[in-house]
């Protein structure tokens, strides 16, 4: 197995930075945002988001995080996963744009338990999604807003997030087998 490094601390900052500005951008400005995380790392990354939003805009947006362990549809092949606690800002999200925030978008499965979650909490006026790798390989009709970057794979391919406040390094890594 090959490992290669495709985003390295600076390409994150870059690609979060501009997905903040086209935030703000789409939603004419930060009022009526809310950014959830979908942990473990959409946390961290809906965290800068928000601050990258307030230092833009000089508005604090409402961050928090949601758990989407018992919504999935794949807990029979996985069953070790551990809910997270969900984290909802003190306004809720009802009538607010929810700006979801993941790590990779690979099959949308994780969105749509996500989707599915919100559906449990409120009703929001709209819900966007913004993701730090788009690998590709959709196996529902989830296509997100906002994108990091565009990283094509094959299906063997192990795309890898790593976050400082997480695993102390912040880098995407690209795991395949070895060319022949």
């Amino acid at each position: 197995m090959s490992t290669r490094t495709v985003l390295q601390a600076s390409d994150i900052s870059r690609a979060l930075t501009r997905i903040a500005h086209e935030i703000l951008e789409s939603n004419r400005g930060p009022d009526g945002l809310v950014l959830l995380g979908i942990p473990s790392r959409g946390a961290p990354l809906a965290e800068r988001l928000a601050a990258l939003i307030e230092r833009v805009s000089g508005s604090a947006v409402p961050v928090g995080q949601l758990d989407v362990t018992m919504y999935r549809d794949d807990l029979a092949q996985h069953p070790t996963r551990s809910p997270r606690p969900t984290e909802i800002p003190a306004g809720g999200i009802d009538g607010r744009v929810v700006v979801l925030v993941d790590d990779v978008l690979f099959s949308g499965r994780s969105i749509r338990a996500a989707l599915d979650a919100l559906g449990d909490i409120g009703r929001p006026a709209a819900v966007r999604l913004a993701i730090l790798v788009d690998r590709g390989h959709r196996e529902l009709p989830i296509r997100p807003d906002f994108v990091g970057r565009n990283l094509p794979s094959a299906r063997s391919e192990r795309i890898n997030v790593r976050l400082e406040e997480i695993d102390g390094v912040d880098e995407v890594t690209i795991r395949g087998e070895e060319a022949p």
